[in-house]
This record gives structure tokens, sequence and C-alpha cells, in this order.
């Protein structure tokens, strides 16, 4: 029997390749011209004497860079993928908390918003620690132009970061969408993510089919028991104490799984235009 067999496969061409800075030891063999370390071992047993080679302290060093690198890589290409499948918006594509702009009025729900990111994983599997209640949503309310939105996309985006799926719409792209489609196929691609946010509650058209269809999509987040963000110009009253049937019925199914915060304050874009246009006045 030839013991030899038993030695490992013939080593790749880089393991082999001689480096500029490689030299022969006294030992004759050949060794790294960085680390010093050799490149190759001498084998010997009572049946047969062999040189192989391995790989020095530098190489190994280098093969775990490039796996590290490789990593992050394919980890960048994951969260794009989920970005993808995500239907956000692309001006919402960058939203990060590190360049989110707080003020007084925001603070409150910049704090719960991070909150939320850190006990996210633990709610959905174990319930909130305080409550014990599992799948809590939020419902940011307040002014037009006060950052809702771009808040409830740096939710999106830093769990999208941790490789949670997250799809953020609005429940006027959800009524175009819906049209001429399967609604419980449709819904079900949006219950398929671990957190669903739906921009602009109350933008949508005043009908019966509308309302019914922005019910059917909530009852069934609810019913899935997933959590889910929602945005909206309304204040707490006008959804609270709406008179007209249709509209309780959803804020009311809304509300018994999310979290009121509202955002007050002047619109952001208001804000924008009055420092551009004393910037124009100061330059003329």
């Amino acid at each position: 029997m030839d013991a030899a067999q038993f030695l490992p496969m013939e080593p790749s061409p880089e393991v082999t390749q001689i480096h500029e800075g490689d030299y022969k030891g006294t030992d004759g063999l050949w060794h790294c011209g960085v680390c010093g370390k050799a490149r190759q071992k001498k084998i010997n047993s009572p049946y047969f004497h062999k040189t192989v080679w391995c790989i020095c302290d530098c190489r190994v060093k280098e093969l775990d860079n490039q796996r590290r690198k490789e990593e992050y890589e394919e980890e960048m290409h994951r969260v794009q993928r989920l970005k993808d499948a995500s239907m956000m918006a692309s001006k919402f594509r960058d939203a990060e908390f590190s360049v989110y702009q707080k003020r007084k009025e925001n603070q409150r729900a910049y704090d719960v918003s991070r909150k939320y990111v850190a006990q996210f994983r633990q709610m959905i599997t174990e319930g909130n620690p305080k409550t014990g209640e599992k799948n809590l949503g939020l419902v940011f309310y307040g002014p037009c132009g006060t950052g809702k939105s771009f808040t409830a996309a740096c939710i999106a985006n830093e769990l999208m970061e941790q490789n949670i799926s997250v799809v953020m719409t609005s429940f006027v792209k959800i009524l175009q969408d819906i049209q001429g489609q399967d609604e419980a196929a449709y819904i079900g691609m949006l219950n398929a993510c671990s957190l669903l946010i739906i921009d602009d509650l109350g933008a949508e058209r005043n009908t019966d089919y509308a309302l019914e269809k922005v019910y059917n999509v909530i009852d069934s987040r609810v019913r899935a028991d997933k959590p889910m963000i929602l945005t909206t110009n309304l204040t707490f009253d006008e959804m609270m104490r709406n008179p007209d049937i249709r509209y309780r019925r959803i804020y009311d199914r809304i509300f018994e799984h999310c979290f009121p915060v509202e955002i007050p304050g002047k619109s952001f874009r208001i804000i924008k235009a009055a420092q551009r246009q004393k910037e124009l006045a100061d330059y003329f």
C-alpha cells in the first residue's frame, strides 16, 4: 500500500507560486519574503520522504482578509436585494439615523424609533420586554413635512441592514397595484415581509372600494400577527373620533396593535424654503 495516497491533494497554484522576495533558507525550503516563515514542510516517514507546500502566516492573514471582504460584499448584496424588494421609493433608500435632523419636536420619535429597531428581533419572537406584547407596530402622525416618512424609512433601512425583510409602500400605491390582480395573493405578498410600512394613511380616495381595500390590508396584517408602521398627516383626534364608521373600523383595527407617536412642529420643507429664500435675498 502506498502511504503517500493519504497525503493531502496537490495544493492550488497560488499556494505553490513563488512570490517576489521569497527565498530558500538553509533548511533547503522556500520561505516567505514578508514574514520569513517556511512555505514548505518536509514529511519523513518509514515509507516515504516528501516536501509539501504550506501557507505562511501572512498568507493566512491575506486569505482571512479576503474572506472577510467577500463576506462583507455578499452581505451588501443581500441588503441590496432586500432594498430592491422593499418597494421603497428611491428618495428614502439613503435615509438613516446618522443623518437624522433631531430637534425638540422629533426627539421622542427618534428615541422610540431607535429603541424599536434595537428590540425588533426580540419583540417578534419573545414580545416587548416590558409588556410582553408581540409584533407591536407604530403610527407616526403629525403635520405635513415633519419627517414622518423619513423616520419610518430610517427604521426600514436599519432593519434591512440586519437582513430583516421590510416592505415600504403607500395606500395610494397599494390601490393602484391591487387593481387587476389577485387580491389575496397581493396581500399575501405584503404579509410575507417581517415589517410592513405604509405611508400616508388618509391620502387614499374616499370611496367604499378604496376604504374596503385599506381595511383588508390592515386586517390581514393584524390577523397574520405581524408588525406594521403607518404614517399619516391626520391628528390623533381625527383618527379616534372620526364619525364615519368606515374610517372608525380602520383606525380601531390599527390601534389594536400600533402605538401612536406624534411628530409635531413646522414642516422641514417650509423651513428649508424660507432659508433658501433668505440666502437668495442676501445674494441679490
